[in-house]
């Protein structure tokens, strides 16, 4: 399974996004949306944190989907 680390500063978000494979960034991405949900649920226990990894997630996958259609 991919890993996701969200406290070292010299690697930002969107080079650790493109370093996963599709599976793993769909698998990425249902996680979080899982937990992002769950913490919507109780914000008195919600935790600051960066949501750079959306837009992330959402610009590699249209990239990969553009380039897929690319090369057929």
């Amino acid at each position: 399974m991919a890993q996701f680390f969200p406290y070292f500063v010299d690697v930002n978000v969107a080079d650790q996004v493109r370093s996963l494979s599709t599976k793993d960034l769909l698998d990425f991405w249902e996680e979080t949306q899982y937990m992002e949900e769950k913490l919507t649920a109780e914000p008195d226990r919600m935790p600051a944190y960066n949501v750079e990894y959306e837009r992330a997630v959402l610009q590699e996958l249209q990239i990969r989907s553009c380039m897929d259609k690319l090369n057929r």
